[in-house]
């Protein structure tokens, strides 16, 4: 008899046993069907029942997921099967598919080892299909698919099975192109899928049913059987000869890699220590009994625990009194509790061992990709997000009285979603937050009235723009206050090598640990000496010491660094955030007396000859843009082509298949951020489909410059006139 449920202690002591593990997340392009497909995963669990699977859509647990029947945030749960008499541990998080929630996505990729990539077969592979499986392969997280809705291409499109069976096989071959393009070089034809051999099955979430290689030997069925079923909608016929629990299952054990496996390539991968190390060895061997080491994929909050650390435990066993560093950190931390999620609750447990996710109560000020570790070992890769905020909104409370539960809960938002900014406005005392988009900071908005009880206003929707240089402007001079001390630098734009390496996420912001950064920047572009010389990072633009015996100037460096930094966040132009600039020492001459060559004195003679050197080579402003995937009936593709060319939009490419068609284009998010969706779905009758994903940020057009620069200095408050090199000069 097949057990159906699970306790938390035999959930734990599975986990122990390596083998019998499988850390997986679905992922998807939106409304594809993950959560969907999860739902017959918990049902098998017995953490549903079947006859609300699909419906339940149980791993979206907040009430706006619930409200909008759309993933917001990655939902982790720990579930047990027993299969083929063993029992297995599926360590399963469920992630958004929205682009605005991408970030999720992109951590939950540290965490496990195998993906199931879920399709429609009648979108295809749609832009966030591409971008999520890119995310899992470049953390070397091998693939599975699943094909839902596959009943819609019989039942809408009224194909042959033929048809239906030739249209599958070129969607698995569109996935094993991407794999190919994507994939670390040694899995890019080892991971390859195809229904022989077991890693593809297609089916219905919503109806219950999949077939793989292993249903149809299990069930001797086969996919003409399969499609005369569906053509005769014979729902509960399909449940009981292709269940779709065990087909995922199946696919999931058998295909997706244990820890001990994964860890083996993955270590290497993200972890630069040294492999040989005691630490190194344990994590590649998934050593139970070692440290423990740890990386942190989310932050969650509890109302009675507080901050909840939730990590994947690469080497050693995390209990209640373990007692870790945390990255950077140079004090260590008591564990108070460990536990395990099974569906929406956290449940406390004595241990867990490594290979597997665990939550951890009792650590402070922890960070996403923080390493936690008994040893403090060289930390993980820091975990690189793709898409960059590019909305913005003011937030400030109704009442007065709640501003400190605002700062508060918006430091909770921002710690459990590393795309969400937060600045305080220092002229207004708005609370300025960015976004993905508009409805990713409507999400922030509902999460600040519904659960945290705070009634806010919001402005309108503001788009975030960067200023930049393309000329260098040579030894401008900067004067102290008191003239006492002065300082001579170059300001010019970064390598487009290195500016890539930063974008990326290569290198945190502040001073580089240790020398990794110099062989990487040279091999970027940069010069060996300038590259020995990197002082600071902030907002992908560095600074540069190449002074050569100044007195005093180690003294003085660090106030040197606050000024950079203050110039990198607040640029001279529109006061808005300085990205890829390369800011030079060449000489100083500083003053003997440290009376004289405090902040009052060395921040402005760092930070006025940086704006005056910006504006003298000419600040150029940058502008976030969008890609957008548009499907619409053929008759409207002229009128839409024109819609988004009077947006700025670039069209990218144009495909037409039958009475279809797909306009690919890239828009500037400022002619899309405000009635977009009105506009397109009056334009097409309402048959438009669109989908927007990050595309990063380009120069503005120069006659538009000018008046989108005034624009921003009138809403900050400041003189609507931009400043000239000659105002930081005196």
């Amino acid at each position: 008899m097949v057990r159906k449920e699970f306790v938390a202690e035999e959930v734990a002591k599975i986990m122990s046993d390596t083998a019998h593990v499988r850390n997986v997340a679905i992922i998807a392009h939106v409304h594809h069907g993950k959560t969907t497909l999860t739902d017959s995963l918990l049902a098998r669990a017995g953490i549903i029942s079947r006859q609300v699977a699909g419906d339940a859509l149980y791993t979206n647990f907040e009430a706006i997921e619930k409200d909008r029947r759309m993933t917001i945030k990655s939902a982790n749960i720990s579930l047990a099967f027993p299969y083929k008499e063993n029992d297995y541990i599926i360590n399963l998080i469920d992630t958004p598919g929205h682009v605005d929630f991408g970030g999720h996505v992109t951590r939950s990729m540290r965490a496990v080892d195998g993906v199931v990539l879920v399709v429609d077969p009648v979108e295809g592979v749609m832009p966030q299909t591409e971008t999520v499986l890119r995310q899992a392969l470049k953390e070397k997280a091998k693939p599975v698919l699943f094909v839902n809705k596959t009943d819609r291409l019989l039942n809408e499109l009224k194909l042959t099975p033929e048809q239906t069976f030739e249209r599958l096989l070129k969607l698995i071959g569109e996935i094993n192109k991407l794999i190919s393009q994507y994939a670390p070089e040694e899995f890019a034809k080892k991971w390859q899928l195809s229904v022989e051999g077991g890693g593809v099955a297609f089916g219905s979430a919503y109806k219950k049913w999949a077939i793989s290689t292993h249903i149809m030997k299990k069930y001797n069925v086969t996919f003409k059987d399969i499609f005369e079923l569906t053509a005769k909608n014979d729902e509960k016929k399909l449940q009981e000869v292709a269940p779709i629990d065990e087909a995922t299952l199946a696919m999931v054990i058998e295909h997706l890699p244990n820890p001990s496996e994964a860890q083996s390539y993955r270590i290497p991968h993200l972890w630069h220590g040294d492999i040989n190390s005691t630490a190194g060895q344990s994590m590649i061997n998934v050593d139970k009994d070692a440290k423990v080491n740890m990386v942190m994929f989310g932050v969650s909050y509890d109302q009675h625990s507080g901050e909840i650390a939730i990590g994947r435990v690469f080497s050693g066993t995390v209990r209640k009194g373990t007692e870790l560093f945390l990255s950077g950190q140079q004090n260590k931390q008591r564990v108070q509790q460990v536990s395990l999620f099974m569906g929406p609750d956290r449940v406390i447990v004595d241990s867990i061992t490594a290979g597997n996710i665990a939550g951890v109560v009792g650590l402070d000020n922890v960070s996403i990709g923080d390493t936690a570790s008994e040893e403090n070992i060289e930390p993980f890769e820091q975990i690189r997000h793709y898409s960059k905020p590019v909305v913005t909104k003011a937030i400030e409370a109704k009442d007065t009285r709640d501003m400190a539960k605002l700062i508060e809960a918006l430091r909770e938002l921002s710690k459990g979603d590393q795309t969400i900014l937060v600045e305080l406005n220092q002229e207004t005392g708005e609370h300025l937050v960015s976004g993905m988009g508009e409805l990713h900071l409507e999400v922030i908005e509902t999460k600040l009235k519904d659960e945290f009880k705070i009634p806010v206003t919001t402005s309108e929707p503001i788009v975030v723009y960067k200023e930049t240089v393309e000329k260098t402007a040579m030894d401008v001079e900067g004067k102290s206050p008191n003239r006492h001390t002065k300082f001579y630098i170059n300001v010019g734009p970064l390598e487009p090598g290195v500016l890539d390496l930063l974008e990326q996420g290569a290198y945190k912001d502040g001073k580089p640990k240790g020398k990794a950064h110099i062989e990487e920047f040279i091999k970027a572009g940069m010069s060996r000496d300038e590259a020995k010389g990197v002082v600071d990072i902030c907002n992908s633009s560095v600074l540069i010491d190449a002074t050569k015996g100044v007195q005093y100037l180690n003294e003085v460096m660090e106030l040197l660094i606050e000024g950079f930094e203050e110039a990198m966040k607040d640029g001279p132009l529109a006061r808005e955030k300085c990205v890829g600039i390369k800011v030079t020492i060449t000489d100083a001459s500083i003053h003997e007396d440290p009376v004289h060559r405090g902040p009052a004195q060395v921040i402005p003679a760092m930070r006025r000859p940086i704006y005056a050197g910006m504006l003298s080579a000419g600040v150029v402003l940058l502008e976030p843009k969008q890609k957008f995937t548009i499907n619409i009936p053929q008759d409207f593709l002229s009128d839409i082509i024109t819609f988004m060319q009077g947006k700025r939009g670039q069209i990218l490419d144009v495909q037409q298949e039958g009475e279809a068609a797909t306009v690919i284009a890239k828009v500037p998010v400022a002619e899309v951020i405000k009635g977009f969706s009105n506009e397109i779905r009056s334009l097409t009758q309402g048959k438009a489909i669109w989908y927007p994903e990050y595309s990063g940020y380009e120069k503005m057009p120069r006659d538009m410059q000018e008046k989108i620069v005034r624009d921003i200095r009138k809403r900050k408050g400041v003189p609507e006139e931009p400043p000239k090199p000659e105002q930081f000069l005196d």
